[in-house]
């Protein structure tokens, strides 16, 4: 199964995204989705999974949860926007990883692109860091990456050009 993971659109959603989308069985967001149609954009060409951020309002919490646990062949997935990093999670996502023991564990918000395995909880780290406008990040970045048979496989970054440049 190839995943496109992206966080942080903060409301954009152009044709530099969305041509991934299409590459891909699912997309997942990892927060901070914004104002406007983003994933229902996404949603018209390929499955979406999702959570609302800290800058989402009602109408986006509404369909979006805080937290996302699921699991995909055989990989157990754990997503939130704000967590945390290995070694300094926040105390919700440190327990949460205790109970529900995931192998990947997704966040967001610090719109600062990281792939780093936490040894201690058996897990790899991914924040995409962002693919929005809106921020202090310089590149506009997401992840692909494939999962089959339980590992992740193939993983590569995308840089979607420089923040301020719309195509």
């Amino acid at each position: 199964m190839k995943i496109l993971l992206l966080s942080d659109t903060h409301g954009y959603m152009g044709e530099d995204i969305l041509s991934f989308v299409e590459s891909v069985d699912e997309v997942w967001h990892a927060g901070d989705i914004g104002e406007g149609d983003v994933v229902e954009q996404m949603e018209q060409i390929k499955p979406v999974r999702s959570v609302y951020g800290n800058i989402d309002r009602a109408s986006i919490r509404d369909k979006s949860p805080l937290n996302q646990i699921f699991e995909i062949e055989g990989l157990k997935i754990f997503m939130t926007h704000i967590g945390g990093y290995p070694g300094r999670y926040n105390a919700r996502v440190r327990q949460l990883i205790q109970t529900v023991q995931p192998k990947i564990y997704i966040c967001g918000h610090s719109h600062i692109l990281k792939v780093v395995p936490d040894n201690k909880y058996q897990l790899l780290h991914l924040n995409p860091g962002a693919c929005g406008h809106h921020g202090f990040h310089k590149v506009r970045t997401m992840l692909r990456f494939d999962i089959s048979s339980g590992e992740i496989k193939n993983m590569e970054v995308i840089e979607l050009g420089k923040r301020g440049s719309h195509s």
